[in-house]
């Protein structure tokens, strides 16, 4: 158990990392449309596209680190004025829950990147992107989320069972 909390870890630092260059390559490609634009009224005819892609990778591979760090929205109000025992038990349910949905949440994604492959569909734009590619990032980054949520409902079961403070 305690590998896969190690593991899940890892991966979503990883994700972070490459969430952060994929950051990095946005900000140059529309540096570029932005210096070319201005200066040349020439467009490179990528910018918006691989911006909207690169926004949507950085969301799905930032989303187990965002999880690992405790970054997301949580409903605190209501689990403050509940026991410990009963907070944690809530928390652990709620995790689990989330677990479940990302799953079957996961499958479909999986299912959209098969049918991409299957049927070769490119972007209606003038690159014909095969979709393949930035839904297999999404894809990535969603199985990294499931399996960091995977991992919270370890730790929060441990906390359950130890008394500790809740993931």
């Amino acid at each position: 158990m305690n590998r896969l909390v190690r593991l899940s870890d890892k991966l979503s630092d990883l994700m972070a990392n490459v969430s952060a260059i994929i950051l990095g390559l946005m900000t140059l490609v529309i540096l570029v449309e932005i210096a070319l634009w201005s200066t040349m009224k020439k467009t490179t005819l990528i910018a918006d596209e691989y911006s909207a892609y690169g926004l949507a990778a950085i969301i799905f591979m930032g989303a187990g680190y965002c999880l690992k760090e405790k970054g997301h929205i949580r409903i605190t109000l209501i689990l403050g004025f509940l026991p410990a025992t009963a907070s944690r038990i809530i928390t652990f349910a709620a995790t689990c829950i989330t677990t479940l949905f990302m799953g079957y949440l996961w499958w479909y994604l999986f299912k959209m990147v098969k049918s991409a492959i299957r049927y070769g569909s490119t972007s209606g734009t003038l690159t014909n992107t095969p979709l393949w590619i930035p839904q297999t990032i999404m894809l990535i980054g969603a199985a990294v989320f499931f399996i960091q949520l995977a991992a919270t409902c370890i730790k929060t079961f441990s906390a359950i069972k130890t008394g500790e403070e809740v993931v």
